[in-house]
């Protein structure tokens, strides 16, 4: 799926930035019996409907042509939201100094939930800073880590 995620990232991307947009992620998950190919879409200021609209437009066509999908899936272009979800390097590295939610996939110190600071991020190397301590988890123990304010989703 890897592979797939990664033909469409690089088809999207110029697509995208035609459009002034950049992408964000892009995930081809099975959700019960049917597939979505998900691409999300960021830019300065935030993402409209009418930029969704554009750029499911600027893909449609070439993305039938690549055909990199065999399965009958449904094609979903959004905007990440405010409380994104950090899955790539660069997502990590652009956001440190922001304020971040975690739930790990095993409990450290009896907890699976935290709220803090991402203080770092070292070759996936996740370092988190709470009101009472300092952790470091690799993001694979990770259920998902995502930003945590609304209005303070862009790092200072």
């Amino acid at each position: 799926m890897a592979n797939v995620t990664e033909k469409i990232w690089e088809l999207a991307e110029p697509l995208a930035a035609d459009l002034g947009l950049k992408i964000w992620d892009v995930r081809y998950v099975k959700e019960g019996a049917d597939w979505f190919l998900r691409i999300f879409i960021d830019k300065e200021g935030g993402v409209s409907i009418d930029d969704c609209v554009e750029m499911t437009h600027a893909i449609d066509g070439p993305l039938d042509e690549l055909d990199p999908i065999k399965d009958a899936y449904t094609l979903e272009v959004s905007s990440p939201g405010a409380e994104r979800a950090l899955t790539r390097d660069s997502h990590f590295e652009e956001f440190i100094g922001s304020k971040v939610m975690v739930k790990l996939i095993r409990p450290l110190d009896g907890k699976r939930e935290f709220k803090g600071i991402l203080k770092g991020y070292d070759k996936g190397d996740v370092t988190v800073e709470t009101d009472d301590t300092s952790f470091v988890f690799n993001k694979k123990e990770a259920s998902y880590v995502k930003l945590d304010d609304f209005d303070d989703y862009i790092a200072e």
